[in-house]
Order: C-alpha cells, then structure tokens, then sequence
C-alpha cells in the first residue's frame, strides 16, 4: 500500500517508562539523563548541527525534516547508473565549522582537502590562443603565500598583477564586521582601488562567484571583504580547497543520520510543521500531521520563508525583514561522456560563460567514460533556460576548453537548478539577517540566511547550528562548550 513514507526513530527514545524526577532544578529521569526536550525542525547541515550540538549536552531532540532525506540542498539523488550531487560543493581549509561537522559524522576522510592551493584556471579567449594559468600558494607566510602565483599569473598584465596585490593589501585592512562595509557593493571598492575589469573578471570574481553566489556589483563589501580575508589574507592554507570525493548524501544523509542515531537523536522524515505555538503553561508546541510535540526548546532551521510562516507573533520585531532576503539560484550542468576528456580533477574559466569544472566520474559511481559536472553561480538569466537551449550553449563551450572533448561522444546531458540556492549576498543583506535569539524564550533560529558573518555557505550553516543550539543550552542551563576553538 502506498501512503505517507514510514518516519524514521532513533531506537530506545520511545517516552513509554519514562519516569521524570526533579533534581536541583532540572527534569531528571529515573536513568539520570535530562528530560528536558528540544525540537529541531530541519534537517539541513544547520538542524543536524544544532541537533547533534543539544544531544551531546544531555538534551533529549527530536529532528523533523519536510523531506524523505537529510542534507537540505547539498544532497544526492539517482540517475540511471549514476548517483548525482544537485551541485558541487567544495569549502576551504578556512572552514573550521564544516570541517568539525565532517569529523563529528565520521566523515572527514571523505571530503579531504588538497595539500596546497592549485586552481588551473583556462583562459580561451586569450589573443594567442588558449592559455592555462595557475592560483596556487607557497608556503611563505602571508601575503608573500600569493606573490609567485600572482606575478606569473598569466591572465593579467604587469600593472593589473601589481594592482592587485595593493588592493590586496587594502582589503587587509578591513573590518568586515564594520556595518558601513555592508552597505556598499564590491565592485564600487574595487573600482576605487585601481581594479580593472580585467581583473575583477579574471580574479575577484573568479574567486566571488564561486564563493559568494553573486558578482561584485551585486556583492556586499562586507561578505566579500569576510571571504577573501578569511580565505587569502588570513593564513597560508586557508584557501586550500576541498571537495567530498563520495556523494554528497552519503555525507549529509547517510552519515548523518548514523551520527544522529548514536547520540540518540529521533529523526523523523517526511513530516511537516504545520504550526508552532506556545500554550500558556510555557512550554512549546509543534504540531506535525498525527501528531503534537511538547517541547522546551524550538530551533528554527529552515529556509527564511519558511521560517517567517512557521515564526509565532512576537517571535521578532519585524518578521517581515526575513522575507526581504533576496534568493540566488545556482544552475549545474552534467554531461557524461564516452571516453575521457579531463585530466584534472576541476578547473575554472575564463573567456566562457563555463564557470569551475568538476570531475564526478569515480564519486557518482559512472563505470565508463566521464561524467563532468560545470557549476554556474549567480546563473540568474539562465536558470530558467530550457534544457535544450543550455545543450546548444554549453556543449560546444566544453569543446572549446577540452580539445578531447570535440570528438566525444555525448550519453548523457541533464541540468539541476537551485532556483533559491542561497540567500542574495546584496548590499544591505547584512541588517536583514536576525541572531539565533528571537523574543520569544525558548526559540531559536538557524540557517545559512541568519547572522553568521559568513554568506551561504556549508560553513556559514553549521555555525548557525553552533549559535542556536548554544543559546538554547545556555537557556536552559546546560554546561557546554563551543566546539571551534577560536571560540571557546
């Protein structure tokens, strides 16, 4: 009989026999563990976090998740042969969050990250021809970690190269936290220190687009300040790239969910959050279809639209601010191939609408030929394109960057969108994005799109896991640490 997918419960978190004491304060059970309970509702890298976060501490949780799979929208689905990511992923050394998440799942191996800095970045509109250039670092300390790169960086003249080290060096000199930063668009900055469009196309945005989800005129100052000086200018390795060689729901789903389950997690699939309230005896209620969950702590880790729908009245002074968070789409392009056409495991362009390539052969299981994946950010004019209209464009793009390519044949071509991939990293954004706290005690928010500092990225969502999950522990009273040691 087909019907609603069976949830998914952690075994032993049944409440039958569960017999609650009070000790010094705090609910007791009759094993000694805390009864207190938390919900988490979304199953995204930032509700895992916050999950796992309140359950390490001793708080009985319960994760409900709207989809049949955890991950939000860094997951993997079946096709064919193949089993295919939405989208590449990739984060960088620098990423001390996801990192911690990867190691708390058991999963770190997985998504190793190279030893030192190297993009191949092909230029096919050079006027000599094709022409391949490198971004890769040293093991000098910074800012001399870039100087080799960057004066034999064959995508920029003398004067663009040295241009660039000195707005370098101004960007150093921010405070990405300051709020007038968040006001101002990069390209204005950038403009005002000398960068041509040359060099904003064939560096900081190369770097931007890739990282924030928009190009600099639609970029805050403040995010891109924050990512180029956390990335390049903070420690040699900081922008050392890495990038999960397995699917990436055999990480956020598969191991996830087995990291749940040990710290006695009860996950619940496929089930929605049709209300959250709060009864006058203080304690929260989530009512789900079936069923209404009592809780003493809510965490609110979903999408900002959704959160506003589920958010109570009083929740924040201007709820409405959350749906002024604009949304940017990400468009993925995959092809397979009949034979191998890439010798490296990425590269990016310039000269092309093709952003980054990414070979997914071995991770996505395909057992012959090549299966490349090209990751487009801030594709906004594209992303409603037809599959049709994307073929004609990009399959003759590819060939111009991979001369193997041009007599390959083509098994299969399919596109994924994100239509709101991440929220819009826009001048401004930065007063629109609430703490985890809200007014209402006991409910917390997390997601990517709250106040992290960081844009929307895997490790911009784990912190806001970290932040809400800390603030409910120690609302509750719970002992507890923060898990990055920068914080602690």
């Amino acid at each position: 009989m087909e019907g609603r997918p069976a949830r998914h419960r952690v075994p032993g978190t049944s409440r039958a026999g569960r017999r609650t004491v009070h000790e010094g304060g705090t609910r007791m059970t009759a094993d000694g563990s805390d009864s207190r309970h938390a919900v988490v509702v979304g199953g995204g890298l930032a509700g895992v976090t916050a999950a796992l976060q309140l359950a390490d501490a001793g708080v009985r949780v319960t994760l409900l998740e709207s989809r049949p799979r955890l991950g939000g929208l860094a997951f993997s689905f079946r096709r064919g042969e193949l089993t295919v990511d939405n989208g590449q992923h990739v984060y960088l050394r620098c990423c001390t969050a996801y990192r911690w998440f990867l190691d708390r799942i058991d999963g770190a191996h997985l998504a190793p990250v190279q030893d030192r800095l190297d993009v191949p970045v092909l230029d096919v509109a050079a006027r000599k021809g094709p022409r391949l250039g490198r971004l890769r670092r040293s093991a000098l300390p910074v800012p001399l970690h870039l100087a080799g790169s960057l004066a034999g960086y064959p995508h920029l003249s003398l004067a663009e190269r040295a241009g660039v080290g000195r707005a370098a060096l101004a960007l150093k000199g921010l405070d990405p936290t300051d709020p007038a930063l968040d006001g101002v668009d990069f390209a204005t900055w950038l403009g005002r220190h000398g960068q041509s469009p040359r060099a904003v196309a064939a560096l900081w945005d190369l770097v931007g687009v890739a990282t924030l989800n928009a190009r600099a005129p639609q970029a805050s100052l403040g995010l891109a300040a924050m990512v180029f000086k956390t990335g390049l200018l903070s420690e040699p390795g900081a922008a050392d790239i890495g990038w999960a060689h397995v699917p990436l729901g055999e990480l956020h789903d598969t191991l996830a969910r087995k990291a749940l389950d040990s710290a006695g997690v009860r996950t619940e699939l496929s089930t929605r959050v049709r209300r959250i309230s709060r009864p006058a005896d203080g304690r929260w209620q989530v009512d789900v279809d079936g069923e209404q969950l009592d809780a003493d702590t809510v965490v609110l880790a979903v999408a900002q639209r959704e959160a506003h729908a589920l958010l109570p009245a009083g929740a924040l002074d201007d709820p409405d601010r959350l749906l002024d968070i604009g949304t940017a789409p990400i468009l993925n392009i995959h092809v397979l191939y009949d034979r191998k056409v890439l010798r490296r495991p990425f590269f990016a362009a310039l000269g092309t609408p093709v952003q980054w390539v990414f070979d997914r052969t071995q991770a996505s299981g395909a057992r012959e030929g090549q299966y490349l994946a090209v990751s487009q950010s801030a594709a906004r004019s594209e992303i409603d394109e037809p599959v049709s209209v994307l073929r004609k464009r990009y399959l003759p793009e590819l060939e111009r960057l991979l001369p193997a390519a041009r007599g390959a044949g083509v098994r299969d071509f399919f596109v994924t969108r994100e239509r709101t991939a991440t929220f819009a990293p826009s001048p401004g954004v930065g007063r629109l994005r609430p703490a985890a706290h809200t007014r209402a005690t006991g409910l917390y928010l997390a997601g990517a799109w709250t106040a992290t500092g960081w844009p929307a990225t895997m490790e911009g969502a784990v912190r806001s896991g970290f932040s809400a999950a800390g603030a409910a522990l120690s609302a509750l009273g719970r002992r507890h640490e923060h898990p990055l040691k920068e914080a602690a």
